[in-house]
Protein backbone atom coordinates (compact mmCIF):
# COMPACT_ATOMS: atom_id res chain seq x y z
CA UNK A 1 0.00 0.00 0.00
CA UNK A 2 0.89 3.38 -0.75
CA UNK A 3 0.98 6.67 1.65
CA UNK A 4 -0.62 8.59 -1.30
CA UNK A 5 -3.66 7.75 -3.94
CA UNK A 6 -0.65 7.41 -7.11
CA UNK A 7 -2.09 4.10 -8.54
CA UNK A 8 -4.88 5.04 -11.47
CA UNK A 9 -7.06 2.63 -12.80
CA UNK A 10 -8.93 3.95 -16.04
CA UNK A 11 -12.34 2.38 -17.12
CA UNK A 12 -13.86 3.32 -20.64
CA UNK A 13 -17.73 3.88 -20.23
CA UNK A 14 -19.44 1.00 -22.28
CA UNK A 15 -16.70 1.43 -24.80
CA UNK A 16 -18.28 -0.63 -27.72
CA UNK A 17 -21.25 0.88 -27.87
CA UNK A 18 -19.61 4.81 -27.15
CA UNK A 19 -17.31 4.38 -29.88
CA UNK A 20 -20.38 3.28 -32.33
CA UNK A 21 -22.22 6.38 -30.89
CA UNK A 22 -19.17 8.64 -31.52
CA UNK A 23 -18.36 6.91 -35.14
CA UNK A 24 -22.07 7.31 -35.97
CA UNK A 25 -24.00 10.23 -34.72
CA UNK A 26 -27.42 8.86 -35.28
CA UNK A 27 -26.86 6.43 -32.89
CA UNK A 28 -26.16 9.17 -29.75
CA UNK A 29 -28.68 9.03 -26.98
CA UNK A 30 -30.42 5.35 -28.84
CA UNK A 31 -30.04 2.46 -27.26
CA UNK A 32 -26.65 0.47 -28.61
CA UNK A 33 -26.43 -3.36 -28.11
CA UNK A 34 -22.99 -4.99 -29.48
CA UNK A 35 -22.54 -8.70 -29.67
CA UNK A 36 -23.39 -11.48 -31.87
CA UNK A 37 -26.71 -11.20 -33.67
CA UNK A 38 -27.61 -14.92 -34.18
CA UNK A 39 -30.20 -16.70 -31.65
CA UNK A 40 -26.86 -17.78 -29.84
CA UNK A 41 -25.54 -14.43 -29.68
CA UNK A 42 -24.28 -12.77 -26.33
CA UNK A 43 -23.99 -9.21 -25.56
CA UNK A 44 -20.76 -7.89 -25.43
CA UNK A 45 -21.32 -4.24 -24.45
CA UNK A 46 -24.69 -2.30 -24.09
CA UNK A 47 -24.73 1.54 -24.18
CA UNK A 48 -25.97 3.34 -20.71
CA UNK A 49 -29.66 4.05 -22.54
CA UNK A 50 -30.10 0.30 -23.33
CA UNK A 51 -28.99 -0.81 -19.65
CA UNK A 52 -32.58 1.42 -17.95
CA UNK A 53 -34.09 -1.66 -20.14
CA UNK A 54 -32.12 -3.95 -17.78
CA UNK A 55 -29.55 -4.89 -20.85
CA UNK A 56 -25.82 -6.06 -19.44
CA UNK A 57 -23.10 -7.76 -20.67
CA UNK A 58 -22.96 -11.25 -21.02
CA UNK A 59 -27.22 -11.44 -21.04
CA UNK A 60 -28.04 -13.56 -23.76
CA UNK A 61 -28.53 -11.69 -27.23
CA UNK A 62 -32.46 -13.13 -27.32
CA UNK A 63 -33.31 -11.84 -24.02
CA UNK A 64 -31.76 -8.22 -24.84
CA UNK A 65 -34.60 -7.95 -27.82
CA UNK A 66 -37.04 -8.75 -25.71
CA UNK A 67 -36.28 -6.40 -22.83
CA UNK A 68 -35.36 -3.98 -25.20
CA UNK A 69 -37.31 -4.65 -28.89
CA UNK A 70 -36.30 -0.78 -30.80
CA UNK A 71 -32.72 -1.03 -29.44
CA UNK A 72 -29.40 -0.20 -32.56
CA UNK A 73 -28.12 -4.43 -32.61
CA UNK A 74 -24.83 -4.05 -33.77
CA UNK A 75 -21.96 -6.68 -34.63
CA UNK A 76 -18.59 -5.83 -32.94
CA UNK A 77 -16.28 -3.61 -35.33
CA UNK A 78 -12.31 -4.65 -33.14
CA UNK A 79 -9.95 -2.76 -35.88
CA UNK A 80 -12.70 0.67 -35.38
CA UNK A 81 -12.27 -0.57 -31.56
CA UNK A 82 -8.19 -1.18 -31.51
CA UNK A 83 -8.15 2.11 -33.20
CA UNK A 84 -9.51 4.20 -30.66
CA UNK A 85 -7.89 1.86 -28.17
CA UNK A 86 -4.22 3.11 -29.20
CA UNK A 87 -5.03 6.66 -28.85
CA UNK A 88 -6.01 6.18 -25.01
CA UNK A 89 -3.10 3.69 -24.54
CA UNK A 90 -0.91 6.28 -26.23
CA UNK A 91 -2.18 9.07 -24.11
CA UNK A 92 -1.54 7.01 -20.79
CA UNK A 93 1.94 6.25 -21.51
CA UNK A 94 2.45 10.43 -21.54
CA UNK A 95 1.78 10.22 -18.05
CA UNK A 96 3.74 7.06 -17.03
CA UNK A 97 6.03 4.54 -18.16
CA UNK A 98 4.60 2.09 -16.26
CA UNK A 99 0.86 1.48 -17.86
CA UNK A 100 -0.47 -1.73 -17.61
CA UNK A 101 -3.26 -2.97 -19.87
CA UNK A 102 -6.02 -5.01 -19.02
CA UNK A 103 -7.76 -4.87 -22.30
CA UNK A 104 -8.70 -2.40 -24.87
CA UNK A 105 -10.53 -0.41 -22.35
CA UNK A 106 -9.14 -0.88 -19.08
CA UNK A 107 -5.33 0.00 -17.73
CA UNK A 108 -3.94 0.74 -14.46
CA UNK A 109 -1.53 3.83 -14.01
CA UNK A 110 1.74 4.16 -11.79
CA UNK A 111 1.56 8.06 -11.97
CA UNK A 112 4.51 8.00 -9.19
CA UNK A 113 6.56 6.23 -11.58
CA UNK A 114 5.88 8.83 -14.47
CA UNK A 115 6.70 12.13 -11.86
CA UNK A 116 3.26 13.46 -12.79
CA UNK A 117 1.57 12.69 -9.27
CA UNK A 118 2.70 12.44 -5.85
CA UNK A 119 0.46 13.71 -3.57
CA UNK A 120 -3.86 12.97 -3.29
CA UNK A 121 -4.42 17.00 -5.03
CA UNK A 122 -1.29 16.25 -7.66
CA UNK A 123 -3.30 12.83 -8.43
CA UNK A 124 -6.64 14.04 -8.75
CA UNK A 125 -5.21 17.28 -11.31
CA UNK A 126 -3.63 14.21 -13.28
CA UNK A 127 -6.85 12.05 -13.23
CA UNK A 128 -9.26 15.34 -14.40
CA UNK A 129 -7.14 16.79 -16.92
CA UNK A 130 -6.77 12.54 -18.81
CA UNK A 131 -10.33 11.94 -18.54
CA UNK A 132 -10.70 15.76 -20.76
CA UNK A 133 -7.99 14.91 -22.99
CA UNK A 134 -9.74 11.64 -23.65
CA UNK A 135 -12.92 13.46 -24.34
CA UNK A 136 -11.30 16.02 -26.28
CA UNK A 137 -9.38 13.20 -28.42
CA UNK A 138 -12.49 10.56 -28.92
CA UNK A 139 -15.74 12.07 -28.26
CA UNK A 140 -15.83 8.99 -25.31
CA UNK A 141 -15.93 9.34 -21.60
CA UNK A 142 -13.71 7.42 -19.24
CA UNK A 143 -14.15 6.65 -15.22
CA UNK A 144 -11.27 7.11 -13.31
CA UNK A 145 -10.27 5.53 -9.65
CA UNK A 146 -7.21 6.79 -7.44
CA UNK A 147 -5.54 4.89 -4.64
CA UNK A 148 -3.16 3.69 -3.15
CA UNK A 149 -3.39 0.00 -4.64
CA UNK A 150 -4.70 -1.86 -7.86
CA UNK A 151 -7.05 -3.47 -6.28
CA UNK A 152 -8.97 0.11 -4.64
CA UNK A 153 -8.13 1.74 -7.51
CA UNK A 154 -10.35 -0.34 -9.78
CA UNK A 155 -13.07 -0.37 -6.75
CA UNK A 156 -13.00 3.48 -7.01
CA UNK A 157 -13.20 3.71 -10.99
CA UNK A 158 -16.19 0.66 -10.45
CA UNK A 159 -17.87 3.27 -8.19
CA UNK A 160 -17.19 6.49 -10.46
CA UNK A 161 -18.84 4.93 -13.28
CA UNK A 162 -20.66 6.97 -15.53
CA UNK A 163 -18.16 9.42 -16.09
CA UNK A 164 -16.81 10.46 -12.91
CA UNK A 165 -13.60 10.50 -10.43
CA UNK A 166 -13.26 8.92 -7.26
CA UNK A 167 -10.02 9.30 -5.50
CA UNK A 168 -9.83 7.00 -2.19
CA UNK A 169 -7.57 8.59 0.49
CA UNK A 170 -5.28 6.27 2.19
CA UNK A 171 -5.97 5.47 5.68
CA UNK A 172 -10.01 5.67 4.53
CA UNK A 173 -9.77 2.18 2.85
CA UNK A 174 -11.49 -0.07 5.48
CA UNK A 175 -14.32 2.81 6.04
CA UNK A 176 -15.49 3.14 2.45
CA UNK A 177 -15.02 -0.87 1.92
CA UNK A 178 -17.02 -1.87 4.70
CA UNK A 179 -20.80 -1.44 3.36
CA UNK A 180 -19.54 -2.59 -0.10
CA UNK A 181 -21.11 -6.09 -1.26
CA UNK A 182 -18.45 -8.74 -1.48
CA UNK A 183 -18.85 -9.01 -5.11
CA UNK A 184 -17.49 -5.50 -4.93
CA UNK A 185 -14.10 -7.81 -4.42
CA UNK A 186 -11.87 -8.86 -7.57
CA UNK A 187 -12.00 -12.53 -7.93
CA UNK A 188 -15.47 -12.96 -5.94
CA UNK A 189 -17.76 -14.43 -8.49
CA UNK A 190 -21.52 -15.84 -8.01
CA UNK A 191 -20.34 -18.97 -6.45
CA UNK A 192 -17.90 -17.72 -4.11
CA UNK A 193 -20.46 -14.69 -2.94
CA UNK A 194 -23.41 -17.13 -2.80
CA UNK A 195 -21.40 -19.88 -0.14
CA UNK A 196 -20.78 -16.32 1.81
CA UNK A 197 -23.79 -15.16 1.68
CA UNK A 198 -25.42 -18.57 3.46
CA UNK A 199 -22.76 -18.18 6.05
CA UNK A 200 -24.13 -14.76 6.56
CA UNK A 201 -21.30 -12.73 5.30
CA UNK A 202 -23.02 -10.34 2.14
CA UNK A 203 -20.45 -7.33 3.06
CA UNK A 204 -16.60 -6.50 2.97
CA UNK A 205 -16.93 -5.26 6.30
CA UNK A 206 -18.19 -8.50 7.45
CA UNK A 207 -15.63 -10.57 5.63
CA UNK A 208 -13.16 -8.75 7.94
CA UNK A 209 -14.95 -9.16 11.14
CA UNK A 210 -15.39 -12.99 10.02
CA UNK A 211 -11.07 -13.14 10.09
CA UNK A 212 -8.76 -14.90 8.46
CA UNK A 213 -8.96 -18.27 10.03
CA UNK A 214 -12.71 -18.61 9.78
CA UNK A 215 -12.14 -17.56 6.41
CA UNK A 216 -9.86 -20.32 5.20
CA UNK A 217 -12.33 -22.46 6.83
CA UNK A 218 -14.86 -21.49 4.20
CA UNK A 219 -12.99 -21.39 0.94
CA UNK A 220 -9.59 -22.78 1.77
CA UNK A 221 -6.14 -21.53 2.80
CA UNK A 222 -5.05 -19.73 -0.64
CA UNK A 223 -8.47 -18.02 -1.20
CA UNK A 224 -9.62 -16.93 2.67
CA UNK A 225 -6.25 -15.54 2.86
CA UNK A 226 -6.71 -13.52 -0.48
CA UNK A 227 -10.27 -12.84 0.50
CA UNK A 228 -8.88 -11.38 3.95
CA UNK A 229 -6.64 -9.06 2.78
CA UNK A 230 -8.53 -7.91 0.30
CA UNK A 231 -11.52 -6.98 2.78
CA UNK A 232 -8.89 -4.89 5.07
CA UNK A 233 -7.75 -2.70 2.11
CA UNK A 234 -4.37 -4.52 1.50
CA UNK A 235 -2.85 -4.61 -1.92
CA UNK A 236 1.11 -4.76 -2.39
CA UNK A 237 0.62 -5.92 -6.59
CA UNK A 238 3.25 -3.41 -8.68
CA UNK A 239 1.86 -1.77 -12.31
CA UNK A 240 3.49 -3.98 -14.71
CA UNK A 241 4.65 -2.58 -18.02
CA UNK A 242 4.25 -5.49 -19.93
CA UNK A 243 1.63 -8.45 -19.86
CA UNK A 244 2.79 -11.28 -21.46
CA UNK A 245 -0.07 -13.07 -23.87
CA UNK A 246 -0.42 -16.81 -22.71
CA UNK A 247 -2.81 -17.69 -25.38
CA UNK A 248 -4.30 -16.74 -28.68
CA UNK A 249 -7.41 -18.25 -29.82
CA UNK A 250 -10.92 -18.28 -31.44
CA UNK A 251 -14.22 -19.65 -31.12
CA UNK A 252 -17.64 -19.52 -33.01
CA UNK A 253 -21.28 -20.47 -31.74
CA UNK A 254 -23.09 -21.64 -34.26
CA UNK A 255 -26.82 -20.66 -34.65
CA UNK A 256 -28.16 -24.25 -35.42
CA UNK A 257 -26.00 -27.23 -33.88
CA UNK A 258 -23.65 -28.97 -36.64
CA UNK A 259 -23.97 -32.66 -37.15
CA UNK A 260 -22.16 -33.43 -40.53
CA UNK A 261 -18.61 -34.21 -39.90
CA UNK A 262 -17.55 -32.72 -42.69
CA UNK A 263 -18.72 -29.26 -41.92
CA UNK A 264 -17.58 -29.52 -38.50
CA UNK A 265 -14.19 -30.40 -39.88
CA UNK A 266 -14.07 -27.40 -42.36
CA UNK A 267 -15.03 -25.06 -39.36
CA UNK A 268 -11.96 -26.44 -37.22
CA UNK A 269 -9.62 -25.56 -40.30
CA UNK A 270 -10.82 -22.18 -40.65
CA UNK A 271 -10.76 -21.26 -37.30
CA UNK A 272 -7.42 -22.34 -36.96
CA UNK A 273 -6.57 -19.94 -40.06
CA UNK A 274 -8.14 -17.65 -38.03
CA UNK A 275 -5.97 -17.93 -35.26
CA UNK A 276 -3.06 -18.41 -36.67
CA UNK A 277 -3.46 -14.59 -38.68
CA UNK A 278 -4.37 -13.44 -34.59
CA UNK A 279 -0.89 -15.11 -33.70
CA UNK A 280 0.88 -13.33 -36.25
CA UNK A 281 -0.61 -10.13 -35.75
CA UNK A 282 0.59 -10.57 -32.22
CA UNK A 283 4.47 -11.34 -33.18
CA UNK A 284 3.69 -14.26 -31.17
CA UNK A 285 4.30 -18.50 -32.20
CA UNK A 286 3.45 -21.12 -29.74
CA UNK A 287 3.73 -25.06 -28.59
CA UNK A 288 0.30 -26.18 -27.82
CA UNK A 289 -2.51 -26.29 -29.98
CA UNK A 290 -5.56 -26.43 -28.17
CA UNK A 291 -9.38 -27.35 -29.37
CA UNK A 292 -12.33 -27.02 -27.74
CA UNK A 293 -15.64 -28.56 -28.35
CA UNK A 294 -18.85 -27.45 -26.53
CA UNK A 295 -21.82 -30.16 -27.32
CA UNK A 296 -25.70 -29.75 -27.98
CA UNK A 297 -26.02 -30.54 -24.44
CA UNK A 298 -23.82 -27.72 -23.18
CA UNK A 299 -20.64 -30.15 -22.23
CA UNK A 300 -17.02 -28.82 -23.12
CA UNK A 301 -14.66 -30.80 -24.03
CA UNK A 302 -11.14 -29.30 -24.31
CA UNK A 303 -8.39 -31.39 -26.28
CA UNK A 304 -4.35 -30.31 -26.44
CA UNK A 305 -1.60 -31.30 -28.24
CA UNK A 306 2.26 -29.87 -27.67
CA UNK A 307 4.53 -29.38 -30.92
CA UNK A 308 8.32 -29.90 -30.36
CA UNK A 309 9.15 -26.09 -31.06
CA UNK A 310 7.07 -22.94 -31.28
CA UNK A 311 5.03 -22.36 -34.57
CA UNK A 312 3.04 -19.53 -36.32
CA UNK A 313 2.72 -22.48 -39.69
CA UNK A 314 -1.19 -22.57 -40.22
CA UNK A 315 -0.52 -25.86 -42.00
CA UNK A 316 0.87 -27.01 -38.79
CA UNK A 317 -1.82 -25.50 -36.83
CA UNK A 318 -4.35 -27.18 -38.59
CA UNK A 319 -3.27 -30.25 -39.11
CA UNK A 320 -2.89 -30.76 -35.01
CA UNK A 321 -6.54 -29.42 -34.98
CA UNK A 322 -7.74 -31.93 -37.08
CA UNK A 323 -5.94 -34.67 -35.46
CA UNK A 324 -7.49 -33.73 -31.71
CA UNK A 325 -10.69 -33.34 -33.43
CA UNK A 326 -10.53 -37.05 -34.74
CA UNK A 327 -10.71 -37.89 -30.76
CA UNK A 328 -14.05 -36.48 -30.09
CA UNK A 329 -17.43 -37.56 -30.26
CA UNK A 330 -19.46 -34.99 -31.74
CA UNK A 331 -22.46 -37.47 -31.91
CA UNK A 332 -25.57 -35.17 -31.39
CA UNK A 333 -24.22 -31.99 -32.55
CA UNK A 334 -21.97 -29.48 -31.83
CA UNK A 335 -22.82 -25.56 -31.08
CA UNK A 336 -19.40 -24.13 -30.32
CA UNK A 337 -16.07 -24.54 -31.76
CA UNK A 338 -12.75 -23.28 -30.78
CA UNK A 339 -8.65 -23.18 -31.83
CA UNK A 340 -6.11 -21.91 -29.89
CA UNK A 341 -2.71 -21.83 -29.24
CA UNK A 342 -0.62 -21.64 -26.15
CA UNK A 343 2.97 -21.71 -24.58
CA UNK A 344 3.89 -18.66 -26.65
CA UNK A 345 6.96 -17.29 -27.62
CA UNK A 346 8.66 -14.62 -29.79
CA UNK A 347 10.12 -16.53 -32.31
CA UNK A 348 9.17 -19.39 -34.67
CA UNK A 349 11.79 -22.14 -34.18
CA UNK A 350 10.88 -24.44 -37.58
CA UNK A 351 10.25 -28.17 -36.99
CA UNK A 352 11.62 -29.31 -40.15
CA UNK A 353 9.83 -32.78 -39.63
CA UNK A 354 6.62 -31.62 -38.65
CA UNK A 355 4.67 -32.28 -41.87
CA UNK A 356 5.97 -35.21 -42.55
CA UNK A 357 4.78 -36.67 -39.22
CA UNK A 358 1.43 -35.21 -39.45
CA UNK A 359 1.36 -37.46 -42.57
CA UNK A 360 3.01 -40.34 -41.25
CA UNK A 361 0.87 -41.10 -37.48
CA UNK A 362 4.05 -43.80 -36.85
CA UNK A 363 6.62 -40.95 -37.39
CA UNK A 364 8.97 -42.58 -39.49
CA UNK A 365 11.40 -39.86 -41.12
CA UNK A 366 13.64 -40.61 -44.44
CA UNK A 367 16.68 -39.23 -43.86
CA UNK A 368 19.39 -39.88 -46.52
CA UNK A 369 23.13 -39.17 -45.20
CA UNK A 370 25.10 -37.16 -47.29
CA UNK A 371 28.78 -37.69 -48.10
CA UNK A 372 27.73 -41.75 -47.25
CA UNK A 373 28.22 -41.49 -43.55
CA UNK A 374 26.51 -39.03 -42.33
CA UNK A 375 22.82 -40.30 -40.51
CA UNK A 376 19.82 -38.62 -38.88
CA UNK A 377 16.89 -39.48 -36.26
CA UNK A 378 13.96 -37.90 -35.78
CA UNK A 379 11.77 -38.87 -32.98
CA UNK A 380 7.49 -38.23 -33.37
CA UNK A 381 5.45 -36.61 -30.85
CA UNK A 382 4.51 -39.63 -29.46
CA UNK A 383 8.12 -40.92 -28.96
CA UNK A 384 7.83 -43.14 -31.07
CA UNK A 385 9.89 -45.20 -33.38
CA UNK A 386 12.51 -42.80 -36.34
CA UNK A 387 13.92 -43.90 -39.09
CA UNK A 388 17.53 -43.57 -40.41
CA UNK A 389 18.85 -44.45 -43.69
CA UNK A 390 22.27 -43.81 -45.08
CA UNK A 391 25.31 -45.76 -44.49
CA UNK A 392 25.28 -46.45 -40.56
CA UNK A 393 21.47 -46.68 -41.33
CA UNK A 394 21.38 -50.58 -39.77
CA UNK A 395 23.32 -49.69 -36.77
CA UNK A 396 21.62 -46.86 -35.59
CA UNK A 397 18.47 -49.09 -36.29
CA UNK A 398 19.92 -51.67 -33.92
CA UNK A 399 20.63 -49.53 -31.32
CA UNK A 400 16.97 -47.28 -31.30
CA UNK A 401 14.57 -50.70 -32.14
CA UNK A 402 13.29 -48.49 -35.06
CA UNK A 403 11.67 -49.17 -38.21
CA UNK A 404 14.01 -49.61 -41.52
CA UNK A 405 12.94 -46.39 -43.42
CA UNK A 406 12.31 -46.93 -46.99
CA UNK A 407 14.71 -46.77 -50.53
CA UNK A 408 14.46 -43.36 -51.76
CA UNK A 409 14.43 -42.21 -54.92
CA UNK A 410 17.30 -39.99 -56.35
CA UNK A 411 17.89 -36.32 -55.32
CA UNK A 412 15.56 -34.23 -56.72
CA UNK A 413 15.69 -30.28 -57.30
CA UNK A 414 14.93 -28.55 -53.77
CA UNK A 415 11.78 -27.25 -53.87
CA UNK A 416 11.33 -23.08 -54.42
CA UNK A 417 7.84 -23.28 -52.33
CA UNK A 418 9.70 -22.95 -49.03
CA UNK A 419 13.02 -22.56 -47.33
CA UNK A 420 14.89 -23.05 -44.22
CA UNK A 421 17.37 -20.77 -44.46
CA UNK A 422 18.64 -19.87 -40.63
CA UNK A 423 22.08 -17.91 -41.61
CA UNK A 424 23.89 -17.57 -38.72
CA UNK A 425 21.00 -18.68 -36.67
CA UNK A 426 21.27 -21.93 -35.27
CA UNK A 427 18.12 -24.20 -36.00
CA UNK A 428 16.58 -27.83 -34.50
CA UNK A 429 16.01 -29.79 -36.98
CA UNK A 430 14.71 -32.86 -34.23
CA UNK A 431 13.32 -31.36 -30.82
CA UNK A 432 13.31 -34.71 -29.08
CA UNK A 433 16.23 -37.56 -29.07
CA UNK A 434 18.00 -37.35 -32.52
CA UNK A 435 21.86 -37.30 -33.35
CA UNK A 436 24.52 -36.96 -35.92
CA UNK A 437 26.55 -39.87 -36.57
CA UNK A 438 30.18 -39.28 -37.45
CA UNK A 439 32.38 -36.16 -36.00
CA UNK A 440 29.55 -33.68 -36.31
CA UNK A 441 31.13 -32.00 -38.65
CA UNK A 442 30.29 -31.72 -42.19
CA UNK A 443 26.84 -31.88 -44.56
CA UNK A 444 23.55 -33.25 -43.92
CA UNK A 445 20.91 -33.66 -46.53
CA UNK A 446 17.06 -33.93 -45.23
CA UNK A 447 14.08 -35.53 -47.06
CA UNK A 448 10.64 -34.53 -46.82
CA UNK A 449 8.33 -37.05 -48.47
CA UNK A 450 4.86 -37.53 -47.85
CA UNK A 451 2.53 -40.95 -48.37
CA UNK A 452 1.22 -40.42 -52.49
CA UNK A 453 3.17 -37.07 -53.08
CA UNK A 454 5.27 -36.17 -55.67
CA UNK A 455 9.47 -36.45 -54.86
CA UNK A 456 10.18 -35.18 -51.54
CA UNK A 457 11.56 -31.74 -50.85
CA UNK A 458 15.63 -32.14 -50.24
CA UNK A 459 17.38 -29.88 -48.18
CA UNK A 460 21.16 -29.54 -47.29
CA UNK A 461 22.89 -27.99 -43.68
CA UNK A 462 26.25 -27.38 -42.57
CA UNK A 463 26.50 -29.38 -39.74
CA UNK A 464 29.30 -27.28 -37.50
CA UNK A 465 29.77 -29.14 -33.63
CA UNK A 466 32.94 -31.01 -33.82
CA UNK A 467 31.82 -30.99 -29.80
CA UNK A 468 28.21 -32.53 -30.62
CA UNK A 469 27.16 -35.38 -27.92
CA UNK A 470 25.16 -38.33 -29.33
CA UNK A 471 22.26 -37.29 -26.95
CA UNK A 472 22.00 -33.48 -28.63
CA UNK A 473 19.54 -32.54 -31.02
CA UNK A 474 20.95 -31.47 -34.12
CA UNK A 475 21.69 -28.34 -35.05
CA UNK A 476 21.56 -27.08 -38.24
CA UNK A 477 23.51 -24.04 -39.49
CA UNK A 478 22.31 -22.32 -42.48
CA UNK A 479 20.51 -23.24 -45.92
CA UNK A 480 23.04 -24.87 -48.67
CA UNK A 481 20.04 -26.35 -50.44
Amino acid sequence: MRAAPTILHLDMDAFYASVEQASKPSLRGKAVIVGGLGPRGVVATASYEARRFGVHSAMPMGQARRLCPNGAYLIPRFSLYRQVSDVVMAMLRELSPLVEPLSLDEAFVDLEAGGVAFDSRTARETGERLRADIRAATGLSGSVGLAGSKMLAKVASEEAKPAGLLLIEPGTERELLAPMSVRTLPGVGPATGEHLRRAGITTVGKLAEAGEDELVRMVGRSAGAGLYRMALGLDDRPVVAERDAKSVSVEDTFDVDLHDRVRIRGEVQRLADRCVQRLRGSGHSGRTIVLKVRRYDFSTLTRSETLRGPTDDPAVVREAAARLLEGVDTTGGVRLLGVGVTGLADYTQEDLFAQSLAAEPDGAERVQGAEGTQGVQGADGSGGDAAEAGAAGAEAEAAAGAREAAETPGEPEPSPERRWSAGSDVRHAVYGPGWVQGSGVGRVTVRFEQPGSEPGRVRTFRVDDPELEPSDPLPLVGDEG
